[in-house]
């Protein structure tokens, strides 16, 4: 099987190397095929994979050692186990759905076989990530994945929000990666390996064994371990207050939100802390923090969605929030209820992307939803997967969310770590807000009265502002209509497992899929006395339609319904009366303010401050030119004693005598005295 396993992170990679450095000799339909045929390949492996592992079989080898330094031994090796082949058949199913996607919605662009080369190497990244035993390839997969979406988020490079955006995403994950490398520095400081087999068996030798950050305050090794480890997480899995880089993300090409959005990059914290569970379960403090940390951004992202117009920011903010439910199964400990989410969520969010951007087509790359409405007539197959997705996303029955989020609301409910109370409520609350935003969108799209009468209008003329920055041309005027079967075969195929996907709870989640890949200690199992009471799908579905999420998420279908079609005005109204909140809503908080303030231009500032008196002043004015005024004054009085006149010559030797002399008749004079004593 090793050369099976090697075949699921390679072919991608394989794929990307073609299309990158041989793009103009295969040609565009060259590089979609070679890409698409190494993440299928890259699928059909993952399944088998699947098939093996369910038999059993769990593999945990070295491939190559690195490098050795002392008893500290650097490799790379593969665990694949219940756990990694769940998420190898997410990303690489997610990943070819967005492949196919790509030849329809980037179907003009120049930089088509640059496109399909990076995603490809992400899809590679993101494998290597999931599939490694230790934190060294665990830590290139985490910095890879980084990096490609760098270049994904800028990836029309002459547009200057672009580059911004992709700045900012650089910078921010930077952030959160510096807990993360001290994270891993420390495991490899007291445990002196990076296996995570061994490092899980070493766990509980360092269970009380603490250390001060700072003088006189001690902390426990595994919290601060494990923190550190969650503020990375926090970086990639776009937790307050690092979720920040993620709705200007959207910069990027539609397809990449699908990717990094959906089963790829902002989930890879999420599957992190997951297979470190045996280490935060030593850490009642870093599993607080966790709930907390979701529970924030679960439910004030959410509200953020609620005012946005852009359809591609809904979804972002969204996203935003379904992570900060899998965060709070985390630290409520259900990692298996926040694993299934992961998956259901990349589905169904994958499914709302690509129908935003099969509606982003349609309008000639209009994102205002205010210049939208009343689409669904023109895009019943985009329309119906929208429906379903925000179905789905809002915790419905019987959609794969709902089975997801009530699962873990259950487990937050049942949980009795500290600061489970405030992530209940901000979960409940949550539901709402969820099932407002996504309706919100739905209806403010597909619905009432047609706003893109001016678009018709324009369409040449938008086409070529748009194509100014680096966009692909998918219509010439005229009413929308659907997208063309490359864009809506992926939405159908991603409709599906947004319906039915949940249906798998039994097993995934109460079934103990999981096995030993995930630990839960003996003072954590809520899930394992949920499942006492779970009596199938159908019997979960007839007890949620009882329960408070249920009709939490109805008052916010409800809600929804009322603003934007029965009453259309009354939003414009509300946001005039409520002008306060939607002023800091639409702000996001101020965050972007601050930090724009605060980091951007304090780091300009010190940065002038350095340059101004540390290099102008200090190192110009002092240390070089100082220097050299200080060579140009003893130059002069040296060219003074140095004048070339005999007298003077003469003089001076004259005087050097008699100060010779002094100091000779006084030192003679003073060894008499004491003598003669």
């Amino acid at each position: 099987m090793k050369a099976l396993y090697l075949i699921v992170p390679f072919a991608p990679l394989v794929g990307a190397l073609i299309s990158g450095l041989f793009g103009r000799s295969v040609g565009r339909a060259g590089a979609h095929w070679v890409t698409i045929l190494g993440v299928a390949i890259s699928f059909i492996a993952s399944c088998m994979v699947m098939s093996d592992v369910l038999e059993g079989n769990v593999f945990n080898g070295t491939l190559y050692t690195w490098l050795i330094s002392g008893e500290a031994r650097f490799e790379v090796g593969f665990l694949i186990d219940r756990l990694s082949a769940l998420m190898m058949i997410v990303v690489t199913f997610v990943s070819l759905m967005v492949h196919i996607y790509t030849i329809g919605y980037m179907a003009e662009d120049p930089g088509y076989q640059r496109f399909f080369a990076y995603i490809s190497l992400f899809t590679f990244s993101m494998l290597m990530l999931v599939m490694s035993n230790n934190f060294l390839q665990l830590f290139f997969g985490w910095e890879a994945v980084g990096l490609v979406s760098y270049l994904l988020i800028g990836f029309w490079y002459k547009r200057p929000t672009a580059i911004y955006a992709n700045l900012k995403a650089f910078l921010v994950n930077r952030v959160g990666d510096f807990g993360f490398v001290l994270g891993i520095a420390l495991v490899l400081s007291y445990f002196g390996t990076l296996d995570y087999a061994e490092v899980f068996k070493r766990a509980p030798e360092l269970a009380t064994q603490t250390m001060e950050l700072f003088p006189g305050t001690p902390y426990l090794v595994i919290t601060v371990i494990c923190i550190g480890l969650f503020v990375g997480a926090m970086g990639k899995s776009a937790q307050f207050p690092l979720h920040v880089w993620l709705p200007d993300s959207m910069e990027g090409p539609t397809p990449i939100s699908a990717l990094i959005h959906a089963a790829t990059m902002v989930t890879a914290g999420i599957f992190m802390v997951s297979r470190m569970s045996p280490l935060f379960e030593m850490s009642e403090s870093a599993l607080s923090f966790i709930l907390v940390i979701g529970g924030i951004t679960a439910f004030f992202m959410g509200l953020v969605a609620v005012v946005q117009y852009d359809i591609k920011r809904v979804v972002a903010y969204s996203t935003l929030s379904q992570l900060g439910y899998m965060t709070m199964a985390l630290g409520a400990s259900a990692y298996s209820a926040a694993m299934f989410h992961l998956m259901t969520h990349a589905f169904f969010k994958a499914a709302l992307f690509l129908g935003a951007g099969s509606v982003i087509i349609a309008m000639h790359h209009e994102q205002d939803m205010r210049k939208m409405g009343g689409l669904r007539k023109y895009m019943p197959v985009t329309y119906l997967v929208m429906l379903i997705g925000a179905f789905a996303n809002a915790g419905f029955p019987p959609f794969a969310g709902f089975f997801s989020k009530d699962t873990i609301i259950e487990a937050l409910q049942a949980s009795q770590t500290p600061g489970a109370g405030f992530a209940y409520w901000a979960s409940l609350l949550g539901v709402f807000v969820g099932a407002l935003y996504s309706f919100r969108l739905v209806f403010f799209a597909f619905h009432g009265e047609e706003r893109f009468a001016k678009i018709d209008a324009h369409a040449h003329e938008t086409h070529d502002k748009e194509n100014t920055h680096g966009h692909d041309e998918h219509g010439h005027g005229g009413s929308p209509h659907e997208s063309p079967t490359v864009v809506t075969l992926p939405l159908i195929l991603l409709a599906i497992p947004s319906i039915c996907a949940g249906w798998l709870i039994g097993t995934v989640v109460y079934g103990n899929y999981f096995g030993d890949a995930i630990f839960v200690s003996s003072g954590h199992e809520w899930i394992a006395e949920m499942g006492q009471e779970f009596h199938g799908v159908m019997g979960m579905m007839l007890h949620g339609l009882t329960s408070l999420p249920f009709w939490f998420a109805m008052l916010g279908l409800a809600t929804a319904f009322y603003l934007y079609i029965l009453q259309p005005d009354v939003p414009g109204v509300l946001r005039q009366k409520l002008a306060f909140f939607v002023r800091i809503l639409d702000n996001k908080y101020g965050f972007d303010d601050f930090n724009q303030w605060f980091f951007a231009s304090g780091a300009v500032k010190v940065g002038t401050g350095l340059w101004r008196y540390g290099d102008a002043m200090l190192i110009d004015g002092v240390m070089v030119n100082g220097t050299a005024r200080i060579v140009g004054w003893i130059a002069g009085v040296v060219r003074w004693l140095q004048s070339g006149f005999i007298y003077q010559y003469a003089f001076a030797m004259i005087i050097g005598i008699s100060v010779l002399l002094f100091i000779w008749v006084f030192d003679v004079t003073a060894l008499l005295a004491n003598w003669t004593r």
